[in-house]
């Protein structure tokens, strides 16, 4: 994409190989220590670091140390043990972070650019590349001033109900107990009736503070969909537009955007879950690691959550735009900044691939916009932003669903059959414990925040049925 070309390359190269150089002399004490481990599942482990170094520090403008302690904890089994040792070099005029992890190989390299956040190099990729990282020139609009929900000015109202219960629910979610032994919240926000009625935060962050979406990020593709249904840029009946199947004889090419959303395209994947570690934390780009899986099931007749179906959306909506400029500027003209949401950052892959699955940085008041956006079923300020009945279109249950009980309809979730939670209810669901809940019967937007860790687990059935009691 030479259109997009980083335009201070040589400085860059400059920098990034004394980065190289330097991360490399202190390398062989670290590889004694880890020498057991492969080295693929190191260079992961390089990337995982950063990645999420680079992105909390440049998207979110929060710490080393917030990182180290928030994002760097309590993931992943085969790569948390190695992330502490792995030495991490920030350089901050360029907006980058190397990780070194092995004596011969060039450390793993994050690169931040604007509005499209950090992308990662590939493994083994050395400072050239950074030159190829595709840019956009826009700005987002500064909307801080502007009245809720499009700003911040007017956002608070008074909730109905029982402030002392709302005000124990609220306080319940961050004292690590009441709904999940050991859970980690950092951002609580109700809307009601289109006001904030209650909003509270770990101490360490704010309103403006930005943390990933992991999973919720599929819910935005399929709003960012939506958005392009609306503009009548993409048919989801149609077979996807993805172009790696559009070969004759490809019987991937009969697989609809629908069926996608749906996680019901039939594909295999390297997990029957939420793993794609390539993809995530090894710089592979999306048209190499997600559209090069076989059938093992007629499109449209087995559900298997995999992140390949979500960005495979994204990639076939990319292409129907052309791969440019166009389609790297559409999530922002044509979703995000309608509705308000100018801290939101959909990561790009290397190539300029969006990783809408899970790689998404954003705030909890730009989680309620989105929220708002479906609870008026697409409408915003007398614009149609999402199609009519687009609300109903996601919340309908596919052909295949999952054995957990939960319902999934177009990359939304639906509470469990019995919880007694309202049957209208649509819910956004990441990993360490994203949430975005959407209850129109109720005129109700729940944003939970937090950092989760392994065997941990928020209990949103009971939060959400606490917080629906309090407020009458």
């Amino acid at each position: 994409m030479p259109g997009f070309l980083c335009r201070e390359g040589m400085q860059v190269r400059r920098s990034m190989f004394t980065l190289a150089a330097a991360a490399t002399a202190v390398l062989p004490a670290v590889a004694v220590a880890q020498e057991e481990r492969p080295a693929y599942v190191r260079a992961l482990a390089a990337g995982y670091k950063a990645g999420f170094l680079c992105s909390n520090l440049f998207n979110g403008g929060l710490s080393e140390a917030q990182t180290e302690a928030d994002d760097l904890r309590g993931t992943y089994e085969n790569l948390s043990p190695l992330l502490a040792g792995l030495p991490a070099q920030v350089d901050r005029e360029r907006r980058m972070v190397s990780v070194t992890y092995d004596p011969v190989m060039p450390p793993r390299v994050a690169v931040w650019r604007p509005l499209l956040g950090c992308a990662q190099l590939p493994i083994g990729a050395t400072a050239e590349a950074v030159t190829t990282l595709p840019r956009i020139n826009a700005k987002a609009p500064d909307l801080d001033a502007s009245a809720w929900p499009m700003g911040d000015r007017g956002a608070i109202g008074r909730a109905s109900g029982d402030p002392r219960a709302l005000a124990g629910t609220i306080a319940g979610a961050f004292d690590r107990r009441s709904y999940g032994q050991g859970s980690e919240t950092t951002a609580v926000l109700v809307v009601q009736n289109g006001r904030i009625v209650a909003e509270r935060y770990r101490p360490d962050l704010d309103m403006h503070s930005s943390q990933r979406t992991w999973s919720v990020g599929k819910s935005l593709a399929a709003s960012v969909i939506g958005a392009a249904v609306q503009q009548r840029l993409i048919d989801v009946d149609a077979p996807a537009p993805v172009p790696e199947w559009k070969a004759v004889g490809d019987p991937r090419g009969r697989i609809t955007t629908d069926q996608l959303l749906r996680m019901a395209s039939g594909l295999n994947s390297d997990h029957a879950g939420n793993r794609t570690d390539a993809l995530y934390f090894g710089g592979v780009g999306v048209a190499h690691q997600a559209a090069g899986w076989p059938l093992v099931a007629p499109p449209g007749t087995a559900f298997r959550y995999a992140n390949n179906d979500t960005v495979l959306t994204i990639r076939g909506l990319q292409h129907a735009l052309g791969d440019g400029e166009r389609s790297l500027r559409f999530p922002f003209e044509a979703l995000l900044w309608k509705v308000g949401m100018t801290r939101t950052v959909p990561e790009t892959d290397w190539r300029g691939h969006f990783v809408m699955s899970s790689q998404v940085w954003t705030t909890a008041r730009d989680l309620a916009r989105l929220g708002l956006l479906h609870l008026n079923d697409g409408l915003w300020n007398g614009e149609r932003v999402l199609p009519a009945g687009w609300r109903d279109y996601v919340r309908r249950h596919g052909p295949a669903q999952p054995a957990s009980g939960y319902g999934y309809g177009a990359s939304w979730w639906t509470f469990q059959q019995g919880s007694g939670l309202p049957t209208d209810a649509i819910v956004a669901r990441g990993n360490r414990g994203q949430y975005l809940v959407v209850v129109p019967s109720r005129q109700l937007v729940v944003v939970r925040r937090g950092f989760d860790g392994n065997g941990m687990a928020f209990d949103l059935d009971a939060f959400t049925r606490d917080l629906l009691a309090a407020l009458g």
